[in-house]
């Protein structure tokens, strides 16, 4: 019996605390659907059950290591790219490798930093709703960026980090505040539905990720600040 309980217990995963309310609204619509309707009763409670699937907060299990810039989502690397950075980060306004990872309503949520370090600044900017998966979502979007000071070998570095709201999503919500100190891994925020997240990684950084690949938040390695080779890959 207690080996059955721990199974249900690693198989249940926890749900953030940001979906409560919409989990509430949806089980009061079941029950009045379904007081009237059999069939949208049903319908309302596969909604529900939708909504307690989409704000999951699963724990991870973070590589720790010097260096190393993991996934702040879940979801597909969908663009590697050198641009400029935003200039509401307040980063070097040169040539940036930047990663974006886009997340689908299916995918969970919760964002995590990508770093060790300390939240130097954070910057609001309302936009657009478009296709999170196009470039230009990047520069027209409502989005929320983060910039983290960490260092690396002894120099200190400057990671930025941008929530992108999309297509569906309606509201980026944020955990921290300027001057928390976070560990890499750490949630930090999430996005209401379907988004993306971009990293931005200063000079001399690789990256370790390919297009297309799925990116696990607080696990997936993205990028080494240390540079060295980077990897390659093929579609199988």
């Amino acid at each position: 019996m207690t080996d059955l309980i721990e199974t249900i217990r690693r198989t249940l995963v926890p749900i953030h605390k940001e979906g409560y309310p919409f989990i509430l609204i949806g089980i009061v619509l079941t029950v009045l659907a379904g007081y009237f309707s059999q069939f949208f009763g049903w319908i309302f409670l596969i909604l529900t059950l939708w909504v307690c699937y989409f704000f999951r907060d699963p724990e991870r299990i973070t590589p720790v290591a010097d260096g190393l810039v993991v996934s702040p989502a879940d979801g597909r690397v969908n663009l590697i790219a050198t641009v400029l950075p935003p200039p509401e980060l307040d980063l070097p306004q040169v040539p940036t490798l930047r990663v974006s990872v886009f997340m689908n309503v299916f995918d969970c949520h919760v964002n995590r930093v990508p770093v060790s370090g300390r939240i130097g600044q954070i910057h609001y900017t309302p936009g657009l709703f478009l296709n999170a998966e196009l470039d230009k979502a990047s520069d027209d979007n409502e989005r929320n960026g983060l910039v983290i000071e960490t260092s690396h070998a002894g120099q200190a570095k400057r990671v930025g980090v941008v929530q992108i709201a999309g297509l569906v999503a309606r509201r980026i919500v944020s955990f921290v505040s300027a001057g928390d100190t976070l560990a890499v891994g750490e949630r930090f925020g999430l996005i209401r539905f379907g988004s993306r997240v971009d990293v931005y990684l200063p000079a001399g950084a690789t990256v370790l990720v390919g297009l297309g690949q799925k990116a696990v938040a607080g696990e997936t390695v993205l990028a080494d600040l240390g540079g060295g080779p980077g990897r390659q890959f093929k579609r199988i």
